[in-house]
């Protein structure tokens, strides 16, 4: 199904990946794994063949299946209703249509020409399951938590989130050999998780998949790819089976290495004592040096250490006591008004955390927050001395062709040494500084975005999806600095650990609109909205 031979991948000019080589058969479930940055996207968009390698093979599948981190809809379905989309992954959509045509030509012109094409047709319709096509498309996408009102919809209605779970469903539907998927958890319930767990489970095909959702990895993989300092190394089992592999193959690692420089600090004190003495043994001393030289040069290195993140968002500028009023607020989009009448307001230094299930309007209500889109009524009035501050979870205000310095520079008049010192602190260090943002993974755009609300220095954040795409260690450092930081925050998430962390004052409840003080009790209910 995939097989790599001799793979090396170059990301903005920083080579990720160097001389690997990989199988993938029908029946594997692999995880690729790595820290944020490490190239695990970049890996699978070569596998996938939407990037070139930069030496090897690749060899794949013509039924591939590829989710990206930001998928975009593409096709005749993309125009038209989200179920014509998903119909569209096994080309459903289009042969339909040629079957209307000929039906229509039929009734008008019957002749024997005519009504043998339309049965043949239609005979092919039925061998591809074109008849029973559209009940097993919305039982997918109902799995993924997309109920048949929003699969009816154009996709240019739907959320952010819809709009990658029809864009899954597309491809899960459409039966591939071969499945590439990146984060496919991203924006999914717990209900929908577990579908999409167990759908996966029952999968004859070949599946790679790159996620930081534990559940996932633990669950639904029996073997592991180990992504790090341009290695891919295998591991058999599950998740936590890897963990603890690799723990001990570093401990063993780091056992050889410290051996090793105790052999060289012998021989070169060995070497020492001899210098200047008989000339046997000078020539001794001569022949240590050069096994010394030999040794270091061939040493092993020590498993390095990730490198931590430790990020400080600095004091706001103080503003007035109510940072954000909002009055009346309607939002539709062509049909029945996705929310309406939404009123309440956001003091300083108060967290609002917006709730509601998928498609009910929390993408919407902060792209009206941050002046992105308008209401079609209501009013918002932004608060004395008040800067706000906008993550988008998709992504959309880094440019691809600008470079990460770039992007920073937009937001503030820094020093471009102390625009490199913060994007140290997100972790995005050395070269990546001057990367085209474009080719950054989705953990990395996320870490830059933030990044850009740390320049900005507002006093006012609008939050949507802020966790997704972060490795677990990047989400607990982004996570303490908010939950350190004195300004206000509006936030959409999923992640309860995230949520428990900022520990919100109020909760909005969409579509309704109702206002409530939180409780620990709504934390069981953040996964499920």
């Amino acid at each position: 199904m995939l097989q790599a031979r001799s793979l090396s991948v170059e990301v903005g000019g920083r080579r990720t990946l160097a001389d690997a080589s990989f199988s993938l058969r029908a029946g594997d479930t692999v995880g690729l794994v790595g820290r944020n940055g490490v190239g695990k996207t970049s890996l699978l968009k070569v596998f996938a063949g939407e990037a070139p390698a930069a030496g090897g093979v690749v060899l794949r599948s013509d039924a591939v299946g590829y989710l990206t981190q930001d998928p975009k809809p593409r096709g005749k379905g993309a125009a038209t209703t989200s179920l014509t989309h998903v119909l569209s992954g096994r080309g459903l959509d289009t042969a339909a249509h040629r079957l209307e045509v000929l039906r229509s030509r039929v009734d008008t012109d019957p002749t024997d020409a005519n009504v043998a094409k339309y049965a043949r047709a239609e005979e092919q319709f039925l061998f591809d399951g074109g008849y029973t096509g559209e009940s097993e498309a919305r039982r997918i996408a109902h799995g993924l938590g997309l109920p048949d009102d929003r699969l009816d919809l154009p996709i240019t209605a739907l959320s952010g989130g819809e709009r990658r779970r029809v864009e899954l469903a597309r491809i899960l539907f459409a039966g591939s050999e071969l499945l590439l998927l990146d984060e496919p958890t991203n924006h999914l319930d717990t209900d929908a998780k577990q579908w999409l767990l167990k759908f996966l489970r029952s999968y004859r095909g070949a599946l790679l998949v790159v996620s930081h959702d534990l559940q996932l990895l633990d669950k639904g993989i029996t073997r592991v790819l180990h992504l790090g300092d341009g290695e891919l190394t295998e591991y058999r089992g599950t998740y936590t089976q890897y963990l603890v592999s690799r723990a001990a193959d570093e401990e063993r690692l780091r056992r050889v290495v410290t051996q090793q420089q105790s052999e060289i600090k012998r021989l070169k004190g060995l070497a020492d004592t001899m210098r200047g003495q008989t000339e046997k043994r000078a020539k001794t001393a001569k022949a240590l040096d050069t096994r010394v030289a030999r040794m270091r040069r061939d040493a092993l290195e020590g498993p390095k250490r990730e490198s931590g993140i430790a990020i400080r968002f600095p004091e706001p500028p103080r503003p007035g006591a109510t940072v954000l009023r909002v009055e009346g607020l309607k939002k539709g989009y062509g049909g029945p008004p996705v929310f309406a009448d939404v009123t309440f307001e956001v003091g300083r230094g108060e967290r609002l955390l917006v709730m509601g299930l998928n498609g009910a309007g929390k993408t919407s209500l902060m792209r009206i927050l941050a002046a992105r889109t308008e209401a079609d009524s209501g009013s918002i009035e932004i608060g004395h001395k008040v800067s706000v501050g906008y993550y988008a979870q998709e992504h959309e205000g880094i440019v691809p062709g600008r470079s990460v310095l770039s992007h920073l520079a937009d937001q503030a008049s820094l020093p471009s040494q102390e625009q490199r010192n913060l994007l140290g602190t997100f972790g995005l260090r050395g070269e990546i500084a001057h990367q085209d943002a474009g080719t950054l993974s989705g953990g990395e755009k996320t870490k830059l975005a933030l990044a850009q609300l740390v320049a900005g220095r507002h006093n006012t954040l609008l939050l949507d999806e802020p966790t997704n795409n972060l490795d677990p260690p990047s989400r607990d450092a982004i996570g303490d600095a908010l939950s350190r930081w004195p300004g206000a925050i509006v936030l959409v998430s999923h992640d309860a650990d995230f949520v428990a962390r900022l520990a919100p004052d109020r909760v909005l409840l969409m579509p309704e609109g109702d206002l409530d003080y939180w409780s620990d009790d709504l934390l069981d209910l953040v996964e499920l909205a």
